[in-house]
């Protein structure tokens, strides 16, 4: 989970870890990139779309993608809306603010994908 605002990335990242999924959080896409090249197995990358850094969320999916085509992409933000077309693959986009049952449910879709 890729997001700068802590509160935010505690909350989801608890509703995720309740729902039985291991998270591993990230305030930045720098900080993410870091973490993937050591990870051992990653299913989706949920990333806020603003973020401060080198790149933004919707430029890390597209790196994610390109270099992990198997992970899958679930983008998310309370600004910023892609188009169908911008968003990677078969990648999902999830609008904040969300509830948490959503949150679990999108990602639990894009694993069984």
């Amino acid at each position: 989970m890729v997001e700068d605002e802590t509160l935010v990335r505690i909350v989801g990242s608890d509703a995720l870890t309740d729902a039985g999924f291991e998270v591993l959080e990230a305030a930045s896409a720098d900080d993410a990139l870091r973490i993937l090249e050591t990870a051992d197995e990653v299913s989706v990358l949920l990333t806020d779309i603003r973020m401060p850094g080198s790149m933004d969320g919707l430029q890390l999916a597209h790196l994610v993608h390109a270099r992990w085509p198997a992970i899958k992409i679930l983008l998310t933000s309370g600004d910023t809306w892609p188009q169908r077309d911008a968003i990677p693959d078969d990648g999902r986009f999830l609008a904040k603010p969300y509830d948490l049952q959503t949150l679990q449910d999108e990602v639990e879709g894009l694993i069984r994908e």
